[in-house]
């Protein structure tokens, strides 16, 4: 009879166990017309901008002509002179214009040349001490990149690859992936290991998980902190694939930020989803989402596959 109780017991705690896990799992927000109607515009504004990003800017993936790893080299010397590990050779560049240093989790930038000089935050300098940062030297923007595995990598506002400029496709705005969720928190805060479109591994912790419906299928994905130099304290970011990757979106997968609410909630909005820098261009180190974010249901929203390469 203690054993039958017993057993009764077990299967109520497990309905319960399963009424809370349903409960916790959340359901797209529900707006009212105005409000769905002020979203939209948000989302089309924001997709035009970064289309006209990609198209023109001199920061844009298209503008990137080149990466130099410092690999064990301490530092790698730029300038329009052949011996250097970073030519430029174009007007205003000098033979032997600086010098990059990494000094641990920084960099640090000299002018060699008399004439020569960079500047970094609007100002001309020859000397600067920064973490992971743009300097721009004549026509050219050097971006420090750190992620524990440090490079230089050119971008040039002349750069060939503008003419290969194509747009952006974008699932149509289906605010029936936009949530607002509770972050379950990892209690151990664990060290992971991300791996990199580049074959490096990247540090992060698991800073816990986000629990929602796709349809009447719930759904889990790990949210991840990255923890290197020029990654932000709140940054938290989810790496993704699901059932349109390799189909409608790109092969390797997508990510979505959270941005936290003032009710301490996160707004998880699949429709602001994007793809890695890497799926327009090769000169980026970019996280692949981990086999335990790869969802069976298909998430038809945000950035479709870029078909840059």
């Amino acid at each position: 009879m203690k054993r039958i109780l017993y057993c009764l017991l077990l299967i109520v705690l497990a309905g319960c166990a399963g009424m809370q896990t349903e409960k916790a799992a959340a359901r797209p927000v529900t707006l009212d017309k105005a409000a769905a109607a002020k979203v939209i515009q948000e989302i089309d504004k924001d997709r035009a901008d970064t289309r006209e990003w990609l198209r023109s800017s001199p920061r844009s993936y298209l503008a990137a002509v080149e990466r130099i790893n410092f690999g064990d080299k301490p530092s790698l010397a730029v300038g329009r002179a052949a011996d250097n590990d970073v030519r430029l050779d174009a007007e205003g560049i000098e033979p032997h214009h600086l010098k990059v240093i990494v000094t641990g989790e920084q960099f640090r930038v000299e002018a060699l040349d008399d004439k020569a000089s960079f500047i970094i935050k609007d100002s001309p300098v020859r000397e600067a001490t920064t973490g992971p940062a743009a300097i721009r030297v004549g026509r050219f923007e050097l971006r420090l990149s750190h992620q524990r595995y440090p490079a230089i990598i050119v971008f040039d506002p002349q750069s060939p690859r503008f003419k290969e400029y194509k747009g952006i496709e974008y699932f149509p705005v289906d605010l029936a992936f936009r949530y607002e969720l509770p972050l379950t928190h990892d209690p151990k805060t664990e060290p992971v290991i991300i791996m990199s479109s580049r074959g490096n591994q990247r540090r992060a912790e698991r800073a816990g998980w986000v629990d929602f419906y796709v349809g009447d299928t719930p759904c889990r994905l790990e949210v991840t902190h990255l923890l290197e130099p020029g990654s932000g304290a709140d940054d938290l970011s989810v790496f993704f694939r699901d059932a349109t990757s390799g189909k409608e979106s790109y092969p390797m997968g997508r990510y979505v930020d959270l941005k936290k609410l003032e009710n301490g909630n996160y707004l998880l909005d699949f429709n602001q989803a994007y793809n890695p820098a890497c799926a327009f261009s090769d000169y980026y180190n970019c996280p692949v989402p981990p086999k335990s974010n790869t969802l069976s249901v298909a998430i038809r929203a945000g950035e479709m596959n870029s078909h840059y390469h």
